[in-house]
């Protein structure tokens, strides 16, 4: 069997969400099915490393698609055409995006329709390819992947999509994260918090991450509790234009500590290092910085909305995202507790080991076996 993946999201410098999931999936099925052979289509000059064995067979397919023009170009007539000359019997696509006139068996992931719920997150031109095409890539997909039972029920439902096509793979996280010894944890904060305690997001500067609340909430915390807590934030802009802007408050700017992207090795010692992980999104089809956390022992503060309870479930206390007093009130919570600390501490760590990326590239490798058969 040709199988073909879509791998625009394997970049060296900025891996993010779509890309680590396409890592963590792919180079487990190129190596736990040397029996078949593998074309990784790119959109631009790729990196050797991401040519995970033998079977592999990279293939630079143009135009580089990141504007929507651009997408439907590459999806419906060049990718289409190099599926047809590298006899492609099925194509997985991680990130849900398909070619709508190529005949071939197709697997998307769809991950989550945030798009449909929320529209002005997004920039306009990203938003009206997504609301337009995604309908049309879920009627067309042979089967469907999503993360989440959350995910599965909306993409049903907004899509009238039969429940038989959907199949839900939880994440998995890296086991770079991982509990840290005290010492280090007071190494990293002296290198990064100046020493002090800090809660921890980590995630894309976008709206849908709701970090202007949570800075808000930070900011009522420290004129309530005044402590010397900080607040990192970790990640870059999702968009390249202005759509997220942060206000920041004077009296404690210096407190908040904005890293921007990280390599994985440097964000897994942070996440373990953290008092807390505020992670408060009012919408979400995973929530991967959850499961990173629960590996590390870190005990949570998550926002109770669409996939976040489902994930987390006894390793976090809940708040409502759209309350800034609600958010600080559990950072109030969760430093004042040292027992509460420790409950969620462990819990994550439990719960944490019904995750794991072997058991999603396996679940994944089902879906496309059975559109070979």
């Amino acid at each position: 069997m040709i199988i073909g993946i879509n791998t625009r999201f394997l970049l060296t410098t900025k891996m993010e969400g779509f890309g680590w999931y396409t890592f963590e999936i792919c180079k487990r099925l190129v190596a736990q099915h040397p029996e078949h052979q593998f074309v990784f289509f790119f959109d631009r000059p790729f990196d050797s490393k991401f040519i995970f064995g033998k079977n592999v067979t990279g293939v630079i397919v143009s135009p580089p698609a990141r504007h929507p023009i651009l997408h439907a170009i590459w999806y419906e007539f060049s990718l289409k055409k190099a599926m047809k000359k590298h006899q492609i019997d099925v194509l997985f696509s991680p990130d849900g995006y398909l070619s709508l006139r190529s005949k071939i068996p197709q697997i998307g992931v769809i991950h989550d329709i945030n798009f449909e719920h929320y529209p002005k997150d997004l920039p306009f031109f990203s938003r009206t390819y997504l609301r337009f095409f995604f309908p049309k890539y879920a009627k067309k997909a042979t089967k469907i992947i999503t993360v989440s039972n959350y995910s599965k029920t909306d993409i049903q439902q907004k899509y009238g999509v039969d429940a038989s096509k959907i199949t839900v793979t939880w994440n998995g996280a890296s086991e770079l994260f991982k509990p840290i010894s005290e010492e280090l944890k007071s190494a990293i904060q002296l290198k990064y918090s100046g020493g002090e305690p800090y809660f921890i997001f980590v995630g894309a500067i976008h709206p849908r991450k709701n970090i202007q609340r949570l800075i808000d909430a930070f900011v009522s915390f420290k004129k309530t509790a005044g402590s010397s807590t900080k607040l990192m934030i970790v990640g870059a802009s999702l968009w390249r234009d202005t759509s997220c802007k942060l206000i920041l408050p004077e009296d404690f700017s210096h407190d908040i500590i904005f890293t921007g992207h990280l390599q994985l090795e440097e964000l897994a010692q942070l996440m373990g290092s953290a008092l807390a992980l505020t992670y408060v999104p009012y919408f979400e089809g995973f929530g991967i910085p959850l499961l990173e956390a629960m590996q590390c022992g870190t005990p949570i503060i998550a926002g109770n909305l669409t996939s976040l309870p489902e994930v987390a479930e006894n390793a976090a206390l809940y708040c409502d995202p759209f309350k800034v007093e609600d958010i600080a009130e559990k950072m109030i919570e969760i430093e004042m507790s040292k027992d509460l600390q420790e409950n969620l501490s462990k819990n994550g760590l439990e719960r944490s080991k019904l995750f794991s990326w072997d058991n999603a590239a396996t679940k994944v490798w089902d879906e496309i076996y059975q559109c070979f058969k």
